[in-house]
Formats: structure tokens, C-alpha cells, sequence
């Protein structure tokens, strides 16, 4: 994963999505990274969540969300990345 402050997120997400409330977003995302850091997993499979798949869609961990297994080039909040 690669590592991206809220804001710079945020910005980002709505640059690319217009229609995107970025007040919402910044909500969601901050609950979403309070879950990642009290342990939520995956509703799916019990991985640990993504914390900006879990902001947009549900509870989930990367895979399970994008159906992909190599997230080297995605974004995830810097605050909860461990590496």
C-alpha cells in the first residue's frame, strides 16, 4: 500500500469523483480508521480492513473489496499503514 494523508486523499477521491461530498468522506474515513486501529477485520474473510475500501463501500478487507490481491500501487491512510 502506499501511504496518503487524509486530506491529500480526500482531495484526490473528490477530484476524480465530483459528485463526492468530501465532508462525508473525511467522516467516513476518519470512523474507518478508528475500526482499523481497534482491530476491525474483514466481514468477509477476517483479514484486517482497508481502511479507505471500508470508508466507501462496507467492512472489508482489500482483496475482498476489489477482488484483486496485489495493493503495492493503492492508497491507504497513512495513519494505519505498519510498514
Amino acid at each position: 500500500m502506499i501511504p496518503i494523508s487524509m486530506e491529500a486523499y480526500v482531495n484526490k477521491h473528490c477530484k476524480n469523483n465530483p459528485g463526492e461530498e468530501p465532508n462525508q468522506l473525511r467522516e467516513s474515513l476518519k470512523q474507518a480508521v478508528k475500526d482499523k486501529k481497534n482491530g476491525a477485520i474483514c466481514i468477509n474473510c477476517g483479514q484486517e480492513i482497508w481502511a479507505i475500501g471500508s470508508a466507501i463501500a462496507y467492512q472489508g478487507c482489500f482483496s475482498c473489496l476489489t477482488g484483486e490481491v496485489d495493493s503495492s500501487e493503492d492508497y491507504e491512510i497513512d495513519e494505519v499503514c505498519w510498514s
